[in-house]
């Protein structure tokens, strides 16, 4: 498949990059400044702004799937989701994050007394994000929220997914490397099973 991420040289761009060429796909890089991306085979590194539609989605046409890995606060649903569109690309999937995941019925993460207010404006941007998927009649999207803690790690292959609760492991650390997340993206996109959803990864 023809992939194309934008902001492929982030934390969790990179490792779904790594993914993608490690299971023989083509990828499209899409970054502000080629240069922090290394070559490699089967990799085409193009200068792209997540905030500029009208550029962003030539780049993206062509494309089986785009994969977004941008920060939320430093990006625009409707520029992101309009650049898609128009592109013509038949599937959209989204580095989500954990703050709109469920604790209890009605109650997400980011609603929580102890949540790190450093985090929030971050969290709530990604929860709008995620709504204004939901309200998407077009397009077909996926948006897949790390676990609490997205942590630079192994690649294991070893995770359970879930949908819209937060996901722990026996001792009630929330986890998930980058590196598994990537492997999970990506088995997302080779075997849709969460088109139009979210879903979330962890440990």
């Amino acid at each position: 498949m023809n992939v194309a991420i934008i902001g492929a040289a982030g934390r969790a761009g990179s490792r779904i990059q790594a993914e993608l060429l490690r299971r023989g796909h083509s990828v499209t890089a899409i970054v502000r400044d080629p240069a922090k991306v290394a070559a490699a085979p089967g990799l085409t590194v193009k200068a792209g702004d997540a905030n500029d539609g009208e550029t962003l989605a030539p780049l993206l046409a062509g494309h089986d799937a785009v994969v977004s890995a941008v920060m939320f606060l430093m990006s625009d649903a409707e520029t992101l989701i309009g650049a898609v569109k128009r592109a013509g690309v038949p599937r959209y999937l989204v580095v989500g994050g954990a703050g709109s995941l469920e604790v209890a019925p009605g109650v997400r993460v980011l609603d929580l007394p102890e949540f790190p207010e450093a985090y929030k404006a971050e969290a709530t941007k990604g929860a709008e994000f995620l709504d204004r998927l939901k309200a998407e009649p077009d397009l077909n999207w996926t948006f897949l929220s790390p676990s609490a803690e997205f942590v630079l790690g192994e690649r294991t292959g070893k995770f359970r997914l879930g949908a819209d609760a937060l996901l722990a492991d026996e001792a009630g650390r929330s986890w998930i490397s980058y590196e598994d997340f990537a492997v999970a993206l990506v088995d997302e996109i080779e075997t849709p099973k969460h088109e139009r959803k979210r879903f979330t990864v962890g440990y």
